[in-house]
């Protein structure tokens, strides 16, 4: 299943379209440094800002790029399940070995509704099923109880978690069994997730430290906790400078600093980082010893 780093990948824009070149560049680049799987067209990648042609065409362009190094698992979360369906089968036809699949957002759906959501979905979709839950921007929450009844259909296999709340990850290996893959969805408390039985994190410190997150993810499979330790205070400033401004502006001003040339683009509502959350970058980038 999927473990250790895996980046949110940034999606690069010159000139209003999506670069497909720097997007190669970087997906050799997190290859290269030691990530173990890729996930384009999530949050990171300003997935709602995508046509569904780009869409499709970002994660051809990562599938094709990985070449099977590493599995790709798309983004394919919408508030509607017609449109996640339609995000799957696309990501399918375009080689992806899974799909992430955000709880569906603004439509606030009851349990039961989510439950019916993603049975359709793994029924129908023709991928694995990695479950986001991010009540922070969804302002819904699935429950361990109906994660954990999901976890019996074969196409569910694991959850990016990034409720914040590190007691869920016991709660959900109680309730999904010990083979379900739970990733952290936040980097800043990977080290707990991973401590109480997590096996990795989708990541967005990985688009800029690819190596350094990948050495911390197996320090902690290797329970090295005197290095995982040591890594997550060299990480820790670079976590929280991500967040500075709105994702992934800090992110792609930091790609900008340690891969010069790197596009800068972002598309509105989204704008570049600014003067503060830069200043927060460059800091953490020095603490980490990448600038």
């Amino acid at each position: 299943m999927f473990t250790g780093s895996i980046p949110a990948l940034v999606t690069p824009f010159t000139a209003g379209e999506v670069d497909h070149a720097a997007l190669r560049d970087l997906v050799d680049w997190q290859i290269a440094e030691g990530s173990g799987a890729l996930v384009p067209c999530g949050t990171t990648g300003e997935v709602p800002t995508l046509s569904a042609d780009e869409h499709a065409a970002v994660v051809r362009t990562t599938v094709e790029t990985a070449n099977g190094r590493v599995p790709v698992i798309a983004g394919c979360g919408s508030y509607t399940t017609a449109a996640s369906l339609r995000m799957m089968k696309a990501a399918k036809d375009a080689g992806a070995d899974a799909a992430l699949v955000v709880v569906p957002y603004y439509n606030k759906p009851s349990q039961a509704g989510m439950l019916a959501h993603y049975r359709h979905l793994a029924e129908e979709g023709g991928l694995p099923i990695v479950v986001y839950n991010v009540p922070s921007r969804t302002v819904a929450d699935i429950s361990v109880e109906t994660l954990g009844e999901l976890a019996k259909l074969p196409g569910i296999v694991g959850i990016k978690d990034a409720t914040g709340n590190l007691a869920r990850v016991t709660a959900q290996r109680l309730a999904c069994g010990e083979d379900f893959c739970q990733l952290s969805g936040n980097d800043d408390m990977a080290l707990g997730f991973n401590a109480m039985g997590g096996v990795g994190c989708i990541s967005v410190t990985a688009n800029v430290a690819p190596r350094l997150c990948a050495d911390f993810q197996r320090a902690t499979m290797e329970r090295d906790w005197d290095e995982a330790l040591r890594l997550q205070d060299r990480l820790f400033a670079l976590h929280t400078a991500m967040f500075a401004d709105s994702s992934p502006g800090p992110a792609k001003y930091a790609l900008g600093r340690v891969r010069p040339g790197f596009p800068q683009e972002l598309r509105l509502p989204l704008i570049p980082a600014s003067e503060a959350a830069r200043a927060a970058v460059d800091d953490a980038l020095k603490v980490a010893g990448l600038a």
